[in-house]
């Protein structure tokens, strides 16, 4: 571990618990946690201009929570913007598939967590990237990427799709 390593890791078990709590009051109880992570990757990317006085270091890493504040709060704007547009243009009825066409994977999308469900429908119906997706629902790329996994796997089990078989 390098010079710069131990002292990021100095910094972020001295503040971790106060940078939390700060998160918790600007987003929430669920939405804190991610957003720490969030925090801690970009200050480990970032470690080159972590200052080497203790309190600045600090001081840098509540300023790289607010940006990550920022980052999230943009996100839920977009997503807040995707839903009224969504509501005020459900689009053409000639879009639409049959009723009965692709049945089996959208009773499996209702039996999954609604999150993760959206995700689903984001990255496959509307052909984002989990990043986009990721965007739109206002929670960390990282934090997709995981739940995504998550829900093919559980996809898989819900129509009987094999580790070998094509993934949908």
């Amino acid at each position: 571990m390098s010079r710069d390593d131990r002292r990021l890791t100095a910094a972020l078990e001295a503040a971790s618990a106060d940078l939390l709590a700060y998160l918790q009051r600007r987003v929430g109880l669920d939405d804190a946690p991610d957003l720490l992570g969030e925090t801690m990757v970009v200050a480990w990317r970032r470690v080159g201009d972590l200052p080497s006085d203790p309190e600045q270091a600090r001081m840098w890493l509540f300023g790289v929570a607010r940006t990550t504040v920022l980052n999230h709060a943009r996100g839920e704007r977009r997503r807040w913007a995707l839903a009224d547009r969504i509501r005020l243009d459900p689009g053409t009825d000639d879009a639409a598939p049959a009723a009965d066409e692709g049945s089996e994977v959208r009773d499996a999308l209702a039996r999954l967590d609604p999150d993760l469900a959206e995700l689903v429908r984001l990255v496959h119906w509307e052909r984002f990237s989990i990043a986009e997706a990721a965007d739109v629902l206002g929670i960390p790329a990282s934090t997709a990427r995981g739940r995504y996994a998550k829900a093919k796997e559980a996809l898989r089990a819900a129509l009987g799709v094999g580790a070998g078989a094509p993934r949908p």
